[in-house]
């Protein structure tokens, strides 16, 4: 039975404040890999859209660009011992969480003198890990569990798992808002858990508190005596819609969209993700540890990486078709490099995960021989405040200086729509448009839905 983050006691749970496919692996194991190895090419059709291999020096701490660190016993505002009874005091001491030199990150569970228990908890930067609109994401991690069994694994709880973006920064939005457990552990069993949590709870169409869940037993090695491979795709081109989950390779659970109303489905699944990997000691799934559960034994991660196979978009019109002054749907570009492709609420689709460095390019654009002096852009922006950047329109070079740019910060939300002017040095003629988009912070600052021009 898979379990709940969540449990019972949820209602009372706040936010974050811290801080499958036409192509699949298929049957079989994975051949061997040795620990610390470079992150593996993705599946065929697949692109590695970000991961972390874990080099750097022993004792130190994986590296902030990628990671948080959540802290305590809870998030601030949130439910108490993160909602799950769990007891152990979250910590970002090298004792607890540290590479280890060799290209492996270790999560480490320890009881103190006093008999209490500290560990980690960390979740990506990123919360923009998406199954493009009818294309597919892939959440990969080579782990080993924490090598204990029997009696020393008593309440000792590993889990490689993520939430629905919106959860960071709205701590009462669990279930609806989606949580795919790709690999969860407990007591040393030989026993891997994959779940989807959604819909309402308790009860609703994903059966909260225990969510929809699989399992598959019976490994050699064991989970515990060595690596493991464990995935999780998201698969928006079939219909109906699937999440399917493997390890090393074979598919061992699904979840298909035709189990619940289509309302439920799309909360749960069409928009971003971020990962978590953490050693939970105790709790309402594994009970509580006892003195002869082991202490200072970690849970070993070779990797993480997040894959994408893309899905269809709006096809470009022939080339120098484009009226400048109609509205030109973001998501019929004819290259880009960086973005997304994501549904937008009511219908039609969106230009999104949009950050400082990406681009995309629309041929053919006619201005005609009056001359245009506004770009408007229509655009939403649910990024934290102090998250902004820039949209840039360029002529027929990605790196041409820019004709017009407009700044672009919180709007209220990813489906929240302002239309944003900017002047446009007087254009005229046809040309190849470059929207380049730029920005001082890392995160996504912006999602576009269209744009035009105007005299």
């Amino acid at each position: 039975m898979g379990k709940s983050r969540f449990p019972g006691a949820f209602t009372a749970l706040a936010v974050v404040a811290s801080a499958v496919v036409a192509t699949s692996l298929g049957a079989g194991t994975l051949p061997a890999r040795a620990a610390g190895a470079a992150v593996p090419a993705p599946p065929a059709g697949f692109t590695t859209v970000w991961s972390d291999d874990f080099n750097g020096t022993a004792n130190t701490l994986p590296a902030s660009s990628n990671w948080l660190f959540d802290l305590g016993h809870g998030y601030p505002g949130g439910a108490a011992n993160w909602g799950t009874g769990e007891i152990e005091e979250m910590t970002n001491s090298p004792q607890n969480v540290s590479l280890d030199g060799s290209g492996n990150l270790r999560i480490t569970p320890l009881r103190t003198a006093a008999g209490t228990w500290t560990s980690a908890r960390i979740e990506t930067q990123r919360t923009d890990f998406a199954a493009p609109a009818g294309g597919v994401v892939r959440f990969e991690s080579r782990i080993q569990l924490p090598n204990v069994t029997g009696a020393a694994a008593q309440g000792i709880w590993p889990a490689f798992w993520s939430l629905g973006a919106a959860f960071r920064g709205n701590y009462t939005n669990w279930p609806g808002v989606g949580e795919i457990d790709v690999m969860e552990n407990v007591n040393g069993q030989n026993t891997g858990y994959g779940t989807l949590h959604c819909g309402v709870a308790p009860g609703g169409p994903c059966n909260e508190y225990n969510g929809l869940s699989g399992n598959k037993s019976g490994f050699s090695p064991t989970l515990q005596g060595g690596f493991h491979t464990y995935a999780v795709e998201l698969d928006r081109s079939t219909s109906p819609e699937q999440l399917r989950w493997y390890i090393d390779g074979q598919q061992f659970h699904s979840v298909s969209a035709s189990q619940m109303d289509a309302t439920t489905w799309n909360n749960a699944t069409h928009h971003g993700f971020f990962l978590i990997l953490d050693v939970a000691v105790g709790g309402s799934w594994p009970g509580s540890p006892t003195a002869s559960t082991a202490s200072g034994v970690p849970m070993v991660v070779d990797y993480v990486t997040v894959s994408q196979k893309a899905g269809g978009t709006t096809p470009p019109p022939a080339s120098g078709t484009r009226d400048a002054y109609g509205t030109i749907q973001a998501e019929s570009f004819d290259s880009q490099s960086g973005t997304q492709v994501f549904d937008v609420d009511g219908g039609g689709q969106k230009l999104g995960a949009i950050a400082n460095g990406d681009q995309a390019r629309y041929n053919g654009v006619q201005f005609g021989t009056s001359a245009a002096h506004t770009f408007v852009a229509r655009v939403a922006s649910g990024a934290a405040t102090g998250i902004s950047g820039l949209i840039e329109v360029r002529l027929d070079s990605a790196t041409a200086a820019p004709v017009s740019t407009i700044s672009v910060a919180g709007t209220g939300g990813w489906q929240s729509y302002l239309d944003v002017p900017g002047s446009l040095s007087g254009v005229t003629g046809t040309h190849d448009v470059y929207l380049t988009f730029a920005s001082g912070q890392p995160n996504d600052f912006v999602d576009l839905d269209s744009f035009t021009f105007r005299h």
